[in-house]
């Protein structure tokens, strides 16, 4: 019997282009149907705070629960530019200290704080949300990452709502083809991004 393969443990899957990126996030109604409607973010968005973005339509489903949480309530999906990520991932740290992978835990929290971007490593999920034994992105952009992210790498911004509803309703009449069908194709993009070489990412922030 042949050992299931399962993709490398720290991989950036997403739906892409040679030129961009889908990225995935969740707001409640007042912020995330102008941004739909009008392909950009409102003035609404606080641009000084962190944001989590997430390449995995089924992480997202798990983290806002289909577009169920309160505040999560409208699903995005965001194409922003792909040259945007690669910046971000380049001035990017991991969310954690990793020992062997930072000088100490001094010097981590000094590149965490000067940093525009962190990155953590989250269980990937099935259609069931369950965790799979590999990791999904998340990756959180503040300060100048934020700021770039709303108004300039974003290039359209789609209400995805009805789609998580249809994949979750599949899902739980036990229609796992049709659910598994209607998912977003997303593929390994080559793009560096710092890994917890040392260990798995704790989840932390989601």
């Amino acid at each position: 019997m042949n050992a299931a393969t399962h993709p490398p443990r720290f991989e950036i899957r997403a739906r892409h282009t040679a030129t961009t990126v889908t990225v995935y996030q969740a707001y409640p109604p007042a912020i995330g149907l102008p941004a739909a409607r009008d392909g950009r973010f409102p003035e609404a968005w606080k641009r000084d705070r962190m944001t989590w973005i997430k390449p995995s339509f089924l992480w997202m489903m798990y983290r806002c629960g289909w577009g169920t949480k309160e505040g999560q309530e409208v699903v995005l999906a965001v194409e922003i530019e792909r040259s945007g990520l690669e910046w971000a991932l380049a001035h990017a740290e991991l969310s954690h200290y990793v020992p062997g992978v930072h000088p100490d835990e001094a010097a981590w929290k000094h590149r965490l704080r000067a940093a525009p971007a962190r990155v953590q490593w989250d269980p990937e999920r099935d259609l069931g949300l369950n965790p799979l034994p590999y990791r999904s992105l998340q990756l959180g952009l503040s300060g100048e990452a934020a700021r770039r992210y709303a108004d300039e790498w974003t290039l359209s911004v789609r209400d995805v709502t009805p789609l998580a509803r249809e994949v979750h309703a599949a899902a739980r009449a036990g229609e796992r083809e049709r659910a598994a069908a209607l998912l977003p194709v997303e593929t390994p993009l080559d793009i560096a991004a710092p890994r917890p070489v040392r260990g798995a990412a704790p989840a932390q922030r989601t």
